[in-house]
C-alpha cells in the first residue's frame, strides 16, 4: 500500500479505463473510504449508486457525449493550459477526454454519487456533504490501483442524465466516477504552485509558508 502522501500527490484523472470486471470486494473497500468522509451535521445524506448494467451506461453515455460535442469539446479547444500544466499536456488532457466521452459506458463500474436532498433547496453548501466522500473514493481507488475520475459533466443535461439513471425524487446526483483498471500508468499531478495561489491574513498578501 502507498504512503498517503504518495496516494494524494498522484491521484491524477484516469480516464482510458480497461473493460475487465473489477471485484465487488475493492469497490466496497471504496464506498467504505466514502462514508468515512466528512459531511454537514453528520447528516449522511449522501447516497452511492452502483452501476453495472450496460444499458444504463450507455444511456447516460448518449448525454454525456452530447455534452461534449456541444460545450466541452470547444471549451478544450480554446482555453489556455492550467496552472502548471503545458501545453503539450493540455493536449493530451484534452485526447483523454475525449477517449472518456467515447468509452463511457465501457468502464465496468460508475459510482454516482447523489444526496437525498427530499423538499430542500442546494444551496453553495451543499457539496460539502458530498465531494469529501468523492475525494476518498478516488484516494481509495488509486490506493487499490485503480483508475478513476471526478466528471460532473452529466449534468449538464441534468434532467435527461438523472431520469436514465432512475434517481427518484428529492435524491440530486453530484458526480459520476467511472472505475477500472488503468490502461495508463499513475503519476505526478500538474498544479500550480502554492505562492500563486495560497494568501495570509489579507487577500493577495503572500503565504509566509512557502
Amino acid at each position: 500500500m502507498p504512503d498517503l502522501f504518495e496516494v494524494i500527490e498522484t491521484t491524477r484523472a484516469m480516464r482510458r479505463l480497461r473493460p475487465d470486471p473489477v471485484p465487488d470486494e475493492l469497490i466496497r473497500k471504496i464506498l467504505q473510504a466514502g462514508i468515512c468522509a466528512a459531511n454537514g451535521g453528520n447528516t449522511q445524506r449522501w447516497r452511492f449508486l452502483v452501476i453495472k448494467d450496460q444499458t444504463i451506461k450507455r444511456d447516460v453515455q448518449t448525454w454525456y457525449k452530447r455534452a461534449f460535442d456541444e460545450v466541452i469539446g470547444p471549451r478544450y479547444l480554446k482555453s489556455e493550459p492550467p496552472p502548471g500544466v503545458t501545453k503539450d499536456r493540455y493536449l493530451r488532457q484534452h485526447a483523454a477526454v475525449e477517449y472518456l466521452t467515447e468509452h463511457f459506458h465501457e468502464a465496468p463500474v460508475w459510482i454516482v454519487a447523489c444526496l437525498d436532498e427530499g423538499t430542500a433547496t442546494p444551496t453553495r453548501g451543499s457539496g460539502a456533504s458530498i465531494y469529501p466522500a468523492v475525494q476518498n473514493m478516488l484516494l481509495a481507488a488509486r490506493a487499490l490501483g485503480l483508475g478513476a475520475t471526478l466528471t460532473t459533466r452529466h449534468l449538464l443535461y441534468e434532467k435527461e442524465s438523472e431520469a436514465a439513471l432512475g434517481l427518484p425524487p428529492g435524491v440530486r446526483s453530484y458526480a459520476i466516477l467511472p472505475i477500472g483498471y488503468p490502461i495508463g500508468k499513475f503519476g505526478p499531478v500538474g498544479r500550480g504552485a502554492l505562492k500563486e495561489i495560497v494568501y495570509q491574513d489579507r487577500w493577495g498578501e503572500p503565504y509566509q509558508g512557502v
